[in-house]
């Protein structure tokens, strides 16, 4: 929530205020070290990097340095940039108009030394807000120096103003981003002779455009991303330009499961179209975050590429979309996924992997495998111990159960009967509710498990699964 703006509106009553110029580097420290003193959250909402990244990241912001993040794809990086603007003042004032953002104590800009001359302290003040301070470009082969630095604006030469003048420049993204926070993701990407053109930015912090005597003292903070593949198959970051960056910091995927978890729970999106939530219990989120470390350890997939987090994100909203559409077509009250849900995320999420070309043509096999290979390892540490003799029995006594998609919970629950101990198996689950929906989504799961296990068998085919002994 944005406190309400600053009341200042001329150079005079920002004086009388008594406000402070600070560079946006030291904006930033300031702020990180309040933070860092009183225990506030420093990047809020990036999960798994407390011990890791984050003491680096904070190391290189108090030292001042522009910084690059070298990591695999959906590691986090671009959101990790995004939170570093909220470290900046809330507010800041700038001169009115001024296209980079001139502070009134210090323009910079032709236009703006020149107001200020002619004006003093009644020159227009206006305020801008941390969010309107943060700058970002994807670094495509397209881009060219006008983008990021800034070209002749040939309207400007139109109106009768001649090529000499410096107000003829149209500023690219970096000047308008003065006083900020400017991001440019997938460096490596940048065509080499486009990242000359960043070599004052960093070093001298100014610009140059076409030859004009054009000097502008820039005051941003410069943060890239790069993907290390990069550096090797598509692109590099030139020697003078990575020497220019301060920090270079390292990513990584989640290190553990807890954190594979917490991650899932807060990104992925659950919400069907009317704004209800489909319940994805907490051991199929587990599945799919076993699942997404698996393949990336596994020797079938391209470790150079990486498994996103993206992965497992799509995955449980693939698993939610399943169960909105059971919900739908068996007119149920409350969609909640189950194990047969899972099979789907295969063939949706296929593209999202690289393989070996050793394993040409193995691609389904594998990640089917990976993914039965997951639940079982979730349904031994969830129910390895727990007393299934209820359910087995009814299976010793030749019976068999027919499960699928389709199948809707209350009509699974009538197929199974009554299975003494279920409450302490939902129990275990952390499946806390008595809906039919979270019923069933225990007992498939368990029925999986005992499959996965060897204790039941299972014919599958076309999305229906049955269970026998």
């Amino acid at each position: 929530m944005r406190a309400t703006t600053p009341r200042e509106t001329t150079l005079g009553e920002l004086r009388t205020s008594g406000h402070v110029h600070r560079s946006v580097k030291a904006e930033i420290r300031h702020n990180l070290l309040t933070r860092l003193r009183s225990g506030e959250a420093r990047f809020p909402g990036i999960v798994g990097f407390d011990d890791t990244v984050l003491p680096h990241l904070e190391r290189a912001l108090l030292a001042g340095h522009d910084l690059v993040l070298l990591g695999e794809r959906g590691q986090g990086k671009t959101r990790l940039i995004r939170t570093i603007g909220g470290l900046l003042d809330e507010w800041t004032p700038v001169v009115t108009g001024c296209e980079i953002n001139d502070h009134p104590y210090a323009p910079v800009c032709v236009r703006c030394v020149r107001l200020a001359a002619e004006t003093g302290d009644d020159l227009p003040v206006s305020w801008k807000h941390r969010d309107e301070r943060y700058g970002e470009k994807l670094a495509t082969p397209d881009t060219s120096v006008g983008d990021l630095i800034g070209d002749v604006d040939p309207i400007k030469v139109a109106e009768g103003r001649t090529l000499g003048d410096p107000e003829t420049v149209h500023f690219g993204l970096v000047p308008r981003t003065n006083r900020g926070v400017f991001s440019i993701n997938e460096l490596p990407d940048l065509a080499e002779r486009i990242q000359v053109a960043l070599l004052n930015v960093l070093e001298e912090r100014d610009v140059q455009v076409r030859g004009y005597a054009l000097r502008l003292p820039l005051d941003v903070l410069l943060v890239a991303s790069a993907n290390p593949e990069d550096y090797t198959n598509r692109g590099r970051i030139i020697t003078p330009l990575k020497d220019r960056f301060g920090a270079e910091i390292r990513t990584h995927y989640p290190l553990d499961i807890e954190h594979e978890l917490a991650l899932i729970r807060q990104e992925a999106e659950l919400a069907d179209l009317d704004g209800e939530t489909a319940e994805v219990p907490g051991h199929l989120i587990e599945i799919i975050a076993r699942f997404t470390r698996l393949l990336r350890e596994s020797n079938a997939v391209d470790a150079r590429s990486g498994v996103s987090a993206r992965f497992s994100l799509a995955g449980t909203e693939t698993v939610a979309a399943g169960a909105v559409r059971r919900a739908a077509i068996a007119g149920e009250d409350r969609a909640v996924a189950r194990v047969c849900d899972l099979p789907a995320i295969v063939p949706t999420l296929m593209g999202k992997v690289e393989f070996e070309v050793s394993e040409e043509g193995r691609e389904q096999e594998v990640l089917e495998h990976l993914l039965r290979r997951a639940t079982a390892e979730t349904y031994r540490r969830t129910l390895g111990a727990a007393d299934l003799t209820g359910l087995l029995d009814k299976f010793d006594s030749g019976q068999s159960v027919e499960s699928g998609e389709m199948v809707s919970s209350a009509e699974l629950l009538k197929r199974v009967g009554p299975v003494p101990g279920l409450a302490k198996i939902m129990e275990r689950l952390d499946l806390t509710g008595e809906s039919p929906g979270q019923a069933a989504a225990a007992l498939e799961f368990v029925l999986e498990g005992l499959f996965l296990t060897r204790r039941l068998s299972k014919d599958a085919t076309d999305g229906t699964a049955t269970y026998r002994t």
